[in-house]
């Protein structure tokens, strides 16, 4: 008895090594190559290196907004002032009980119109619509019966008038070249269907007339170590992933899309929580069955400035939101694993959602399952252990704040002492207690799921700083 349970104990052992030194060298990988990417682009603008072209894509921005009364009015005037020439603002209020509509109304003296909405993806009706012009770019807005938010987007994507639509959330706000860098992709290359931006923390930066004036880390360690976070994820695997055409998902907050290919695989899945990512995988699928020349790409000078939860209550809802919309998307697509018609995408992208973010709490809870009993038989060398563990926290926080200084370089963000400081002590935070909490909340996500799970999840707003006070 007591062999077989030594045997298991090795096996088990074998099993985190490889588990732990499969994400690290992926994490490695991808940091490396992120940054080399990053400071390549940081050169090429430097020096002028880019062809600039007067050719514009035109593109619908499509808003959809439910309780944002807060924060909708500047994300608006952000837009408002996009450097670029051919685009419109649409944004769908999904029944939303404050005053989200009035402010958009009062703001901007838009007028209620009778023009019919062509459903060509289904959605709820529209309520009223309401349209204006602002210097010389279209503003409308759709007041709709309460559907969703991927409801909303998909009225949207209708009420739109352009072959390529941005969507991004009513609490962001973009830079001022976020368009112009978006679309490059797709002037390079007439194939792609989708783009994915960077998204960046707006809770520590300051943005006036679309352009960044203020950066600092803020002292709140749960919104710092979401900075921390974005920063790696955004910078990291999405950089390597793009280099086989393998991401999976492209933020809820910023991304461009093709209309027609979105029309084609149906819009997004209003059943899902996760409408991004499933939209971003039902393009992959629909285009490789279909035999269909096609490419999702992923743009990291595209820049996204979005609000980000500042309790850990408010994050916990975000990230049960975003673990269910993941299980999902990976369950209603279980059929590119490792399928030969879905080529590396299924093979290496798939399995590492599969393997790293779905069922990461589960293993991690397994593993210190194991430990503990290992303990209890005398089985584990604690000071070993407890080495280990230490190691890997620090390799995890020297990979972090290698990507979210490599960011704050090509960027030309100046960080005080201060900053400094509170970046490597929340990065070493960020490595140890944030991965507590996002497995816990990972592991309890599916209590209460079919009540909630076509829900809109909302957090706790703050208006956004645009400057007004510099």
């Amino acid at each position: 008895m007591f062999d077989f349970v030594k045997t298991f104990y090795s096996v088990v052992g074998v099993f985190f090594v490889l588990y732990l030194m499969g994400y690290s060298t992926f994490l490695m990988a991808s940091v490396i190559l992120g940054a080399l990417e990053l400071y390549r682009d940081h050169k090429k603008r430097r020096y002028h290196n880019e062809i600039e072209h007067e050719y514009y894509v035109p593109v619908s921005i499509v808003v959809p907004a439910y309780n944002e009364e807060i924060t909708v009015v500047d994300t608006v005037k952000s837009l408002l002032m996009m450097d670029y020439r051919l685009y419109e603002i649409v944004v769908v209020d999904d029944g939303s009980k404050d005053r989200t509509t009035q402010v958009l109304l009062d703001a901007f003296h838009l007028k209620k119109v009778s023009r019919p909405i062509n459903r060509k993806i289904r959605c709820k009706r529209e309520i009223n619509v309401y349209e204006g012009k602002i210097n010389h770019i279209s503003v409308t807005l759709v007041r709709k019966e309460n559907g969703g938010k991927a409801d909303a987007l998909n009225m949207g994507i209708n009420a739109s008038r352009y072959p390529y639509f941005i969507c991004m959330d009513a609490d962001s706000v973009l830079q001022r070249d976020s368009l112009k860098n978006i679309v490059k992709p797709v002037l390079e290359d007439d194939s792609v269907v989708a783009v994915g931006g960077l998204v960046r923390i707006a809770n520590c930066a300051v943005l006036k007339e679309g352009e960044l004036v203020d950066y600092h880390m803020p002292w709140n360690p749960i919104v710092g170590m979401q900075i921390l976070e974005y920063d790696r994820s955004f910078m990291a695997s999405r950089i390597l992933l793009d280099k086989f055409n393998g991401n999976l998902i492209i933020s809820g907050a910023f991304g461009l899309f093709q209309k027609s290919a979105v029309s084609d695989v149906g819009g997004y899945d209003s059943t899902t929580m996760g409408e991004d990512m499933e939209l971003v995988v039902k393009l992959h699928a629909f285009c490789r069955i279909n035999q269909l020349p096609y490419s999702i790409k992923y743009a990291p000078d595209a820049i996204c400035w979005s609000q980000c939860p500042s309790t850990i209550r408010d994050l916990k809802k975000q990230r049960r939101r975003w673990y269910l919309g993941l299980f999902q998307s990976l369950k209603k697509h279980r059929k590119m694993f490792f399928s030969p018609e879905f080529g590396v995408v299924g093979s290496v992208s798939y399995l590492y959602y599969l393997l790293y973010e779905l069922l990461s709490p589960f293993i991690e809870l397994f593993g210190i399952i194991t430990m503990v009993l290992a303990y209890v038989v005398n089985l584990i060398n604690v000071p070993f252990m407890i080495m280990f563990f230490v190691i890997y926290a620090l390799y995890g926080a020297v990979l972090t704040i290698t990507a979210f200084f490599s960011r704050i370089y090509t960027q030309n963000i100046k960080l005080s002492f201060t900053d400094v400081v509170k970046s490597i002590y929340l990065c070493l935070a960020e490595s140890v207690f944030f991965r507590f909490i996002q497995a816990f909340t990972r592991m309890t996500a599916f209590i209460g799921y079919q009540k909630k799970k076509n829900v809109w999840g909302q957090i706790k707003r703050q208006k956004m700083n645009m400057g007004e006070e510099k």
